[in-house]
């Protein structure tokens, strides 16, 4: 049986391929560094057997076998300008491939900068940025929710509450003010309006005896020469708030003589001159005062019931 040639390896076929490549490559040198041979023999494609006569004499001469189809190639490939470099032109893409190219030189300071900056921002974020922007939404939800709802159910327990109708009358404006500041965006106002209608609630449901001032050291009841007639005189008994286990209690008090708003342990009740009289010779006695008690603060009203006659009137400060 005769034998039959085995056709060339893969790796064979592929390192021939690339010697063809290499020799068309050189080829191309060749005529590139011989600019005058080039210009005068490429003028015409009838030129082109020419040329590669004189391309293998120059190979024959450094004893280089090239076969006719690389110097062919090689001639056609520089007409085309392969295997040359040509510049690319100015632009957009090019300047940033450059600018990625040299990397090495802004790339480390570059990311230097931007984590200072990264810092600063997560600095400024955790600690001023963040911290104001929940405090506006713990408020955002005040004003909108708790604020509204604080205020109607204190409205709603004092009108419960109060045996009076200026104790409702109060609180139905106090709750009007609230709910508009709230509506309005005023925290501070809706706030105020809470404390308000806390401090009504607070004084409604107070309970306590009132009784004169007796004791050594302090005045049971004292007089004023007013500003506005010098010849009269107004007269104050001294009192204060028991509560059912006998400490004294603060309560609010109205002063006539600033118009103010007062929470004090004491104060002081003016009363006409013969009560006033009355009480000073009750205590001159034998230092007691028989007719101490003289008013009850009940659950539901605003202000106590006195058992003395009073035209009204207090003051804070003697």
């Amino acid at each position: 049986m005769a034998e039959t040639a085995a056709p060339p390896a893969a790796d064979e076929q592929h390192g021939r391929k690339l010697d063809d490549v290499m020799l068309a490559m050189d080829v191309v040198d060749t005529l590139r560094h011989s600019k005058s041979l080039v210009d005068r023999e490429l003028g015409s494609e009838g030129r082109d057997a020419a040329l590669i006569e004189r391309l293998r004499e120059i190979y024959d001469a450094q004893g280089i076998d090239v076969p006719d189809e690389i110097l062919l190639e090689g001639v056609e490939a520089l007409k085309r300008q392969r295997f040359s470099y040509e510049p690319v032109e100015p632009g957009l893409t090019t300047t940033l491939a450059r600018i990625y190219v040299k990397r090495s030189g802004w790339a480390p300071p570059l990311g230097l900068g931007l984590a200072v900056l990264l810092a600063i921002w997560g600095t400024y974020y955790f600690l001023v940025s963040a911290p104001e922007r929940a405090v506006e939404e713990r408020q955002a939800i005040e004003l909108t929710e708790s604020l509204p709802a604080e205020i109607t159910s204190l409205q709603t327990e004092i009108r419960a509450l109060a045996k009076v109708r200026a104790a409702r009358e109060k609180a139905d404006a106090l709750a009007e003010d609230g709910l508009a500041a709230a509506k309005a965006g005023n925290l501070q106002a809706a706030r105020t309006a809470r404390a308000d209608l806390s401090a009504l609630r607070a004084r409604l449901v107070q309970t306590y005896r009132v009784r004169i001032v007796s004791r050594p050291g302090e005045p049971s009841g004292v007089w004023r020469v007013p500003d506005a007639n010098t010849s009269k005189r107004n007269y104050y008994l001294i009192l204060e708030a028991i509560a059912d286990d006998g400490q004294t209690v603060p309560v609010d008090i109205l002063s006539e003589e600033d118009g103010s708003v007062h929470q004090v342990s004491k104060w002081g009740l003016r009363v006409r001159e013969a009560v006033f009289e009355r009480i000073r010779r009750d205590k001159s006695d034998d230092g007691i005062i028989q007719q101490n008690p003289v008013g009850l603060k009940r659950r539901g009203y605003l202000d106590p019931e006195y058992t003395i006659s009073t035209p009204g009137g207090t003051i804070v400060e003697w």
